[in-house]
């Protein structure tokens, strides 16, 4: 686990960890997380972290950056296969947040590879998507983009700080 720092500029980052990939440098400040109130600052618990699977950079980025927000760490693949990888290296997230449709190997893909080890199938997953699909095996919650960034928050919220 990595110590948090402070530069002469007064950024707080964490050493050992990086901000997900896709994300603008001035987006992905460890220590400084942006918040709806002024001057509300969250501590960053770097024991646990959301992943978001997803193949839409855009979406990485906006979902990063409102979840990075409220004190949380997030990691980003642009796949189911990327996600599994990281789920197989052994840290595993307290929360994915699963896109369906991804280019080599998708959310239905990635949700019947999790069901087969008893480790993952432990992992809350909220799925996002633009179908109409309100239940999903394997899927905890669903919900549909484009999304309310106040009801996605709502929702990782419930699973990540234990209020399910």
């Amino acid at each position: 686990m990595g110590d948090l720092k402070t530069t002469r500029s007064g950024t707080t980052t964490l050493s050992g960890i990086e901000p997900h990939g896709s994300a603008p440098a001035e987006i992905a400040s460890w220590g400084q997380p942006r918040s709806a109130a002024a001057g509300d600052r969250r501590e960053v618990d770097t024991s646990q972290f959301v992943l978001i699977v997803d193949d839409d950079p855009d979406l990485l980025d906006v979902t990063s950056f409102v979840i990075e927000g409220e004190g949380m760490v997030v990691k980003t693949a642009k796949n189911g296969e990327e996600a599994l990888a990281l789920l197989r290296a052994g840290r595993l997230p307290t929360l994915v947040l699963l896109d369906l449709m991804m280019p080599v190997m998708s959310g239905w893909e990635f949700l019947d590879e999790v069901a087969k080890d008893p480790l993952f199938k432990a992992i809350p997953i909220v799925v996002l998507t633009a179908g109409d699909h309100t239940q999903i095996p394997g899927a905890m919650d669903v919900l549909i983009k484009p999304m309310d960034l106040t009801v996605l928050l709502r929702v990782v919220e419930r699973y990540v700080r234990g209020d399910r």
